[in-house]
């Protein structure tokens, strides 16, 4: 028997974004969905997620609405602004300590 499901790479802008500070991680997951941390308080927001070109929109799962666009690597999502996971303008990698506090580098 063949199958002729294909598996596709996952879209580009999948994965973790995070702003500077570590304080905001939000995930965009493979299947369209999203999952929003703000400090300490995991799937703060989550909903789903299209992406046009460089243009995202985002529906929570209350039906808030909100948009987002990458330019040169970086997501401006409506007042913030978010780097990949690792790059090197996130402070500290954008991750708190176990015991909560931020590491001093």
């Amino acid at each position: 028997m063949t199958s002729h499901h294909t598996t596709r790479a996952p879209h580009p802008y999948v994965g973790m974004w995070v702003t500077a500070d570590g304080h905001i991680r939000q995930e965009l997951l493979p299947d369209g969905r999203y999952d929003e941390a703000r400090g300490t308080r995991r799937s703060a927001y989550t909903g789903r997620y299209t992406v046009t070109g460089s243009h995202i929109d985002y529906v929570d799962d209350t039906g808030f609405t909100a948009t987002g666009d990458v330019r040169d690597g970086v997501l401006y999502h409506e007042h913030l602004v978010l780097y990949r996971e690792g790059d090197e303008r996130v402070r500290d990698g954008g991750r708190a300590r176990q015991d909560g506090r931020r590491s001093r580098g």
